[in-house]
């Protein structure tokens, strides 16, 4: 009875280690392929005293309010979902590192992105009132991937 009892247990356990076993459940492995998958755009817009980063997609602009990770720098490609609202993950791949954000706004033109960037980013404080320089969206980075 105790051979029955043992071999059953163990016959579970490898089950329930098999099965839980997927692809996409090594957290060491290379996920690179998975995210150029998704949609691509570059940043456009980034600044250190700002949450919000500005990427430029093939639909247009998109808004970022970041939460989590390394900031990507303007310039750099980002992957991810980028045309929905919520919080996501996205992939930086200047420099191969995940963050997390949350799309506020997207498909946006070159005019409306500036506008809410000059209101979103502008309250934080930076000094003296009247020292502010407000920065312009760089345009004309996206490149489609083929």
């Amino acid at each position: 009875m105790k051979k029955i009892y043992t071999l059953g247990g163990l016959l579970l356990l490898f089950t329930i280690v098999i099965s839980s076993c997927s692809r996409r459940a090594h957290w060491g492995g290379d996920e690179t392929d998975y995210w150029l998958t998704k949609e691509n755009g570059f940043v456009v817009y980034s600044d250190a005293y700002c949450p919000y980063i500005v990427v430029e997609t093939y639909y247009g602009y998109t808004i970022i309010r970041h939460n989590s990770g390394l900031a990507p720098y303007e310039g750099d490609e980002v992957f991810g979902d980028l045309s929905r609202l919520g919080y996501r993950q996205f992939y930086n791949y200047a420099d191969g590192t995940i963050f997390g954000g949350q799309v506020t706004d997207y498909w946006l033109s070159y005019s409306e992105a500036q506008y809410l960037i000059d209101n979103l980013c502008y309250g934080y404080y930076r000094g003296e009132a009247g020292s502010v320089e407000k920065k312009q969206i760089k345009q004309g980075l996206y490149k489609k991937r083929g």
